[in-house]
């Protein structure tokens, strides 16, 4: 199992150039604690995660570090143009040394982003696996042509090609229509922090049905923390999830509101964002609790990596928190 960071770039002291650049040193030092990937997720309309703009973000890191793995986690296909992500993903991918990999997704439920990148939610999944396979085609072949419901090219040629001669792909689904497309490509799958391990191991259940051969490279994102007691780890993390918490029941309750969206109530076999759910759910606590909980996803998931979102909103408890998880975690899991 590789072990990943999850960025966020968020906000917690009203301060855009300190979040991001904390955002920065947590990346930075996960790759000198010998950590594999970091995964940085897209937001927008967010006062508090600032990562609207992801492949900028990502060019950045590319430029401070050296042997980290740079994941999208993901890109929100329906609300970019897929001609303009090839360029850009192939360019990064130049950028970074062939350190990249392709997360993908749909984006939301957040009515507020498909209502302002003119995105009707009920197609969003469709437009994401129409936009990857044409995104698929521009990166590798040369005078494309594509007819699709949603995108179109014709004899089209990107540049520059991707340094790698295939950048991996992941796409965050749970959705049986996500699951076989990327089964059926070999693509890898990811699951956010929220996803009850119910609905996980049915996902990875699907795609090994369908294909033996991609699902062990399952990128698993978990809020984390490690102390040196399980109070201290709970008191510190405590913040950031009744601030998520608090934040997602809001939204929810928001989509529920529109029947038309197609949303079903959420439940904690699928996905909760009730507080107490939340830290039970994720990798919080002392060393003893954090390393057991880390075993019981491996068993359940065989995981390819996981990837921690520190949650205290101070940048050296994260720091303590990473370099706790280097000397008394990684190495018993």
């Amino acid at each position: 199992m590789k072990t990943g960071l999850f960025c966020n770039y968020e906000n917690h002291h009203q301060d855009s150039r300190r979040a991001i650049f904390e955002q920065v040193a947590l990346v930075r030092q996960a790759e000198k604690l010998g950590f594999e990937e970091a995964w940085v997720t897209e937001h927008h309309f967010n006062e508090v995660n600032l990562s609207s703009s992801i492949l900028l973000l990502m060019a950045h890191l590319a430029g401070v570090t050296s042997t980290i793995k740079l994941g999208t986690a993901a890109v929100l296909l329906p609300f970019h143009n897929p001609i303009r992500v090839a360029e850009d993903i192939a360019t990064l991918d130049n950028l970074c040394n062939g350190r990249l990999l392709f997360g993908v997704a749909k984006g939301g439920p957040f009515p507020q982003h498909n209502q302002h990148f003119a995105t009707p939610m009920g197609e969003s999944r469709a437009m994401m696996l129409e936009a990857l396979t044409l995104i698929q085609k521009l990166l590798y072949e040369t005078d494309v042509s594509f007819n699709g419901e949603y995108y179109q090219c014709d004899r089209l040629c990107v540049y520059p090609k991707p340094l790698q001669r295939e950048i991996p792909v992941y796409i965050a689904t749970g959705d049986d229509a996500g699951i076989e497309f990327a089964a059926q490509h070999s693509f890898a799958l990811m699951g956010g922090p929220p996803f009850a391990l119910q609905r996980l191991k049915k996902t990875v259940n699907t795609y090994r049905a369908l294909n033996s051969s991609g699902g062990e490279k399952f990128v698993l994102a978990r809020f984390f923390y490690v102390g040196k007691t399980y109070d201290e780890a709970v008191s510190e993390a405590l913040p950031f999830i009744r601030y998520f918490s608090q934040k997602m029941q809001a939204n929810s309750a928001q989509v529920m509101q529109n029947s038309s969206s197609g949303h079903q109530p959420f439940d904690r076999t699928n996905i909760c964002f009730d507080e107490d759910y939340l830290l039970e759910n994720s990798i919080i606590g002392d060393v003893a609790t954090c390393r057991d909980k880390i075993k019981k996803f491996q068993d359940e998931l065989d995981l390819g990596t996981l990837a921690l979102k520190p949650s205290s909103f101070s940048l050296q408890k994260n720091q303590e928190s990473l370099q706790r998880y280097n000397q008394e975690v990684q190495n018993y899991v």
